[in-house]
């Protein structure tokens, strides 16, 4: 099994068409401590991955469980981060559409995903991925879906600046028409980013 990325969190190697994803033992922990969050946490990534499918997101299919591990379907294609500055921009407008379709849905559905970010979508074969559950979370609270969405514009202003208003303007329209409550959230959005400008500022 091949190595394809080592995080603060978890190990993921390519085996064949699958990827395997093993959370790492935190040597700062106690381990029985330990052993029961990476436990907990692998759960619910796997239960939020067959949620977000369920509700008409493409996220990756898991094949099965451990009690620290998942084992996932591999999803081929290139990180929306790496492809989206250099696209035409009718490309760009239709991932901006899939993101916000992604993103109302998941909401509509309860899941708040926690790290929405470019690096976290893959596009295969034109159709874009959700993938990283690992900080992810059920909510019914309209605080939560608000964050989720500013960590994407904030996602947006470091990796894609130059076409943040296109991006923002076709991620917006999609989302309203995927989430019966994004007037609720934006005006959230709103509240929230106001309360962080005043932060940096004052």
């Amino acid at each position: 099994m091949k190595v394809v990325a080592r995080g603060a969190e978890a190990v993921l190697r390519k085996d064949g068409e699958r990827l395997v994803k093993d959370r790492v033992r935190k040597g700062y922990r106690i381990q029985k401590l330990d052993d029961r969050i990476r436990f907990l946490r692998t759960k619910r990534e796997e239960t939020l991955l067959a949620r977000a499918r369920r509700a008409g997101v493409n996220a990756p299919a898991v094949f099965s469980g451990g009690k620290t591990s998942l084992v996932m379907e591999w999803v081929d294609g290139e990180r929306v981060k790496d492809v989206l500055n250099s696209m035409g921009r009718k490309e760009q407008d239709e991932v901006f559409r899939q993101v916000g379709e992604a993103l109302g849905r998941l909401h509509s559905a309860g899941i708040v995903h926690g790290d929405v970010t470019t690096s976290n979508m893959i596009l295969s074969d034109g159709k874009l991925f959700v993938i990283d559950f690992g900080l992810g979370k059920t909510s019914k609270r309209i605080e939560d879906f608000a964050v989720d969405l500013y960590v994407l514009m904030e996602a947006l202003k470091a990796a894609h600046f130059k076409i943040i208003d296109s991006a923002w303007k076709g991620i917006i329209k999609a989302y309203k028409y995927n989430n019966a409550n994004a007037d609720q959230v934006l005006e959230r959005f709103r509240e929230i980013d106001k309360r962080r400008r005043y932060r940096s500022h004052g």
